[in-house]
């Protein structure tokens, strides 16, 4: 089910606060020290969006990596992609970057 407008900000404003709107997708873009540490990032991500069947839409040069999260099947959020955010949040932690 489609998120409310409402429930968005909520989640942007607490647990996702270094997410942004973009459209109808969350967006989160992270800096890395170089190419190896942004793709060992993916990585990580990667097998938690799998395990999750959620899929970002991201791009990766060199050492950045944009992540946008959406539910395509309802063309907006859902509480999927919080959950996925909330993931990527855990890997950036993880990996004691500072985001």
């Amino acid at each position: 089910m489609r998120l409310s407008d409402e429930e968005i900000s909520a989640a942007l404003a607490s647990d996702l606060s270094k997410w942004s709107l973009d459209g109808d997708f969350i967006r989160r873009q992270l800096v890395f020290a170089d190419f190896k540490e942004a793709w060992g990032f993916m990585n990580e991500v990667a097998l938690s969006a799998e395990s999750m069947n959620h899929h970002p839409n991201w791009e990766n040069v060199y050492n950045r990596v944009d992540i946008r999260l959406s539910t395509h099947d309802v063309n907006g959020l859902t509480q999927l992609d919080l959950d996925l955010a909330k993931q990527i949040e855990a890997c950036v932690a993880r990996r004691n970057h500072a985001g």
